[in-house]
């Protein structure tokens, strides 16, 4: 890579490409396309800086902390989320949303909102294993269905994203899966003519399974998550799987490791040997924050 920034990982139809961008600014990004069974490396040098607003590099260059999903400063970070959908400070948008339930595990089921224009990809890249889309029409309307199914099933919009990752390693088949979805939809479909926005269409149930595109079947269970990079610290191994922006590598006697792509933007990256293993703080899969070493 030789002096190059990770912007994060996309995931089109195809499946995961890590962006990448110039430290020094200059040139034009690149593109990694993702393959399972590959091997892939690298090393952080330097500290980690925050990457700016909206396309906008930091006035001030700040150091953020290496544990930090966001990469930016508090002003940064401010700037950002007052221009997104989720701060709903737009709300004369005149795009088609759609509302999704989307699954991650026995019992983890959510409900949410993305643009209609970017199709799938907002499910990919928060690792919904199954999802189904529920309905289309204004932001407004997605936004009060949404509320809808918070208050009156009790359905939440967000589920931490370490109960998502924990329930990977063992997943119920696949007719399972769509049974759940398929029940909570049925539940959902069953309030129209009770608070549901007139201007919201209904859309019909399709559960949309993800664990292929992840690489989740046969992976085997992940035994490791990188907390944070460091100063020189090494990340290397085979990529077995990959679900929203966690990576899960192979990686030698420290088994399968997940590294959360979240992590590597505001470092700098060069290419090392993956065969080098991993030599950044982890910790045991479900472990909370007690560091397990390094490996």
């Amino acid at each position: 890579m030789g002096g190059w920034r990770c912007t994060g990982l996309r995931w089109p139809h195809d499946g995961p490409v890590l962006g990448w961008v110039r430290s020094d600014g200059a040139g034009q990004g690149r593109a990694s396309v993702l393959a399972y069974g590959k091997e892939l490396g690298f090393r952080a040098e330097g500290a980690r800086h925050c990457v700016g607003a909206r396309g906008t590099p930091c006035p001030v260059a700040a150091v953020v902390p290496v544990r930090s999903t966001g990469a930016r400063c508090p002003e940064c970070a401010r700037l950002d989320r007052a221009h997104s959908v989720a701060a709903d400070t737009i709300a004369d948008d005149p795009r088609t949303y759609r509302v999704y339930l989307a699954w991650f595990g026995p019992g983890m089921v959510k409900v949410g909102i993305t643009g209609e224009a970017r199709d799938a990809a907002r499910l990919r890249e928060q690792g919904a294993v199954v999802f189904s889309w529920l309905g289309r029409g204004p932001l407004m309307a997605a936004r009060r269905t949404e509320e809808l199914l918070r208050s009156a099933l009790g359905v939440p919009d967000r589920i931490p994203y370490a109960r998502k990752r924990a329930a990977r390693g063992e997943l119920p088949g696949a007719a399972e899966r769509a049974a759940e979805i398929e029940e909570l939809y049925r539940r959902a479909a069953a309030l129209e003519g009770a608070g549901w926005p007139e201007a919201l269409e209904r859309l019909p149930f399709d559960a949309i399974d993800h664990a292929g595109v992840f690489g989740l079947d046969g992976a085997g269970p992940a035994a490791r998550v990188v907390t944070g990079l460091v100063d020189g610290g090494v990340v290397a191994g085979r990529l077995v799987a990959a679900a929203g922006p966690d990576l899960h590598l192979e990686a030698g006697d420290a088994g399968i490791v997940v590294l959360d792509t979240r992590l590597l933007p505001g470092w700098d990256l060069v290419a090392a040997d993956a065969r080098a293993g991993v030599g950044v703080p982890v910790v045991a899969l479900g472990a909370g924050g007690v560091q397990d070493g390094l490996f």
